[in-house]
């Protein structure tokens, strides 16, 4: 043998030696006779498991597996197991290793009794009393650590949240009886006083003093609430005057059982200018153009403009607001807006003044405001018809009308709502025929529900009905009448394609309405999902309601600029339409 050979193999022969005793391997273990809970709680617990994607030594398994059983009883402890038998077994496979817990758990702990012991008045307060209502474990019911320290944790944060800032708990003990597998839970506090709001203070705010207030949905003197802050903090934020807004309880400085709000504020940006192209079936392809002034003034005056250029709607609006005092958010609105929309059975140009009052009132959007509205239009005219066409309608009228509204409507991420509502309802009536060529009296409502019942699907369901009174139906312009068909009507249809003929066979608009709508939605990514859906309604007149059906599949991608959909929808029963017809949204769900 070469020197250099023996050399190496001198090298090599301690390694070859060393290595069966070097030699490590993977690890798998089996949990049996457990639901999946208990045995994912079970397997977590094992120290062996930390080895299913690492190597482990032989003697690191068998040192470890001789801790397995007792780590899984002890596991199964906070879950109200305190008797389980655990039989282990330990199999090599080659280079790999398979541990098998075979666990009977045993009978659980039952709670025998849940003492919890409060001030009468601090029990007596609803969030309270309801934090320990929903107290888990229940009498009756297996001890589980987890839901114990959960509840006993939801009601300090109930006293926290009413007021009780220094509340203690002084016992928080469960006594566990193993002869007899039973607990009694033992809590008490003692809550102290109960503190109040001081006095409320804005930081870089660039409005005067005092206008803010309006927003403060408390008083000075009135009990500590978090409630209240989160719904100041949300009211600043909905403002829409401020980048930044953190309302902060001086809680470390309180003193005599008075708490002072800090509120730190960071002006936005003053002027929003918003512009680009959009499409929507409806309306065409087009573009908007938008200027808006945040704040006016450092009495918070708002000033919002618009211009929409469309294939067949154009407008130009501007808004005026005006806060007013008070905690209810109330303004004055002044505005005006220009519209000129040709749709497949009408054409309308028109000017409407508005003034108005809004104020929030028991949870509602309130809004009372007298409308001027005048205007020429043509109602039943097919496509490219010439105006003198037999059967068109054509009329001139000037209205004033006073209009009340009530909106509310519930759900976080307005671009893709899981669990939300949206309802508004409408009224508005001429005084007799004071300063309008006809008297009129109508009533809307709309509603629309969603709810994600599964973490990938959706159900939307929506509705909208609507009754007028007229004298003289032909002075009442395109906007005042009801028509069905369309994007947020009945899809299938185009939009504003249904509702009562004249005596030539032109749509001519009605006096009533009413349209229904229930979606589907699934999703297969976070952002791509499909539609089905199925749209029913139509506008009639008197009792005669025929319902137009249509029916098809959609396509929905919440993109970066909004949740956008475009749905296929054919007409159902009706010889008188057929084909498939586009309807393409963008915006937010409610």
């Amino acid at each position: 043998m070469r020197p250099l050979s023996r050399i190496v193999l001198a090298l090599l022969l301690p390694l070859l030696v060393l290595a069966p005793l070097c030699a490590k391997a993977g690890v798998t273990v089996r949990v049996q006779g457990l639901n999946d809970d208990l045995k994912q709680a079970v397997t977590a617990a094992v120290r062996l498991s930390q080895y299913a994607k690492r190597d482990a030594s032989a003697a690191q398994v068998r040192r470890l597996y001789a801790k397995a059983p007792d780590e899984a009883r002890q596991a199964l402890r906070p879950y109200g197991y305190y008797d389980a038998r655990v039989d282990a077994d330990l199999k090599q496979n080659g280079a790999d290793w398979t541990v098998t817990l075979k666990v009977t758990p045993g009978d659980p702990v039952i709670v025998r009794d849940v003492d919890i012991q409060l001030d009468d008045a601090a029990r007596k307060l609803p969030d309270v009393r309801s934090a320990i209502r929903q107290f888990k474990p229940r009498k009756g019911q297996r001890m589980d650590d987890g839901l114990y320290t959960a509840s006993r944790d939801a009601i300090a944060g109930a006293l926290t949240a009413v007021g009780y800032l220094d509340a203690r708990m002084t016992v928080h003990k469960v006594e566990v009886t193993r002869a007899t597998h039973s607990a009694v839970v033992h809590l008490a506090w003692q809550v102290g006083r109960r503190y109040r709001f001081g006095k409320v203070t804005f930081e870089g705010s660039q409005f005067r003093d005092g206008f803010l207030n309006r927003y403060v949905p408390f008083k000075r003197g009135d009990y500590f609430s978090q409630p209240d802050l989160l719904q100041l903090q949300q009211a600043l934020t909905g403002a829409d005057y401020f980048a930044v807004v953190n309302v902060l309880p001086d809680i470390e400085h309180a003193h005599d059982g008075v708490v002072d709000i800090n509120v730190q504020l960071k002006p936005a940006k003053r002027s929003v200018y918003t512009g680009g192209p959009f499409i929507g079936t409806d309306t065409g392809a087009g573009v908007r153009l938008g200027l808006e002034r945040r704040w006016v003034n450092n009495r918070g005056h708002k000033w919002k403009n618009e211009l929409v250029l469309a294939q067949r709607l154009k407008t130009l609006s501007t808004l005026y607001q005006v806060p007013l005092p008070g905690t209810n958010q109330r303004s004055l609105n002044f505005g005006a807006n220009y519209r000129q929309a040709d749709t497949d059975t009408s054409k309308s140009r028109t000017l409407e003044l508005v003034a108005s009052e809004s104020r929030l009132w028991h949870g509602w959007l309130r809004t009372v405001g007298i409308h001027a509205l005048s205007g020429t239009f043509t109602v039943g005219k097919r496509g490219g018809d010439p105006d003198n066409t037999l059967g068109i309608e054509r009329g001139q009228s000037t209205l004033v009308y006073p209009e009340i509204s009530l909106v509310k409507k519930q759900g976080a991420d307005p671009n893709y709502v899981r669990h939300g509502w949206r309802l508004s309802l409408t009224a508005r009536s001429t005084l007799g025929t004071v300063l309008s060529d006809t008297r009129f009296a109508q009533v809307i409502a709309d509603a629309k529900w969603i709810d994600a019942f599964s973490r990938r699907d959706r159900l939307i369901v929506r509705g909208t009905a609507g009754s007028t009174v007229v004298g003289d139906f032909s002075q009442l312009p395109p906007q005042l009448r009801f028509f069905a068909g369309g994007d947020q009507s009945v899809r299938g249809y185009g939009y504003q394609s249904i509702g009562p003929r004249n005596r030539y066979d032109r749509i001519i608009g009605g006096r009533n309405l009413l349209v229904g709508s229930v979606t589907a939605e699934h999703y297969f990514t976070t952002t791509w999902g499909m539609a089905a859906f199925v749209d029913a309604g139509n506008a009639f007149n008197g009792s005669d309601y025929r319902p137009r059906i249509g029916a098809g599949l959609g396509v929905r991608w919440r993109s970066p600029v909004g949740m956008i959909r475009v749905d296929f929808g054919v007409p159902l029963h009706d010889r008188n339409a057929h084909g498939v017809e586009l309807h393409l949204v963008i915006g937010p769900d409610l």
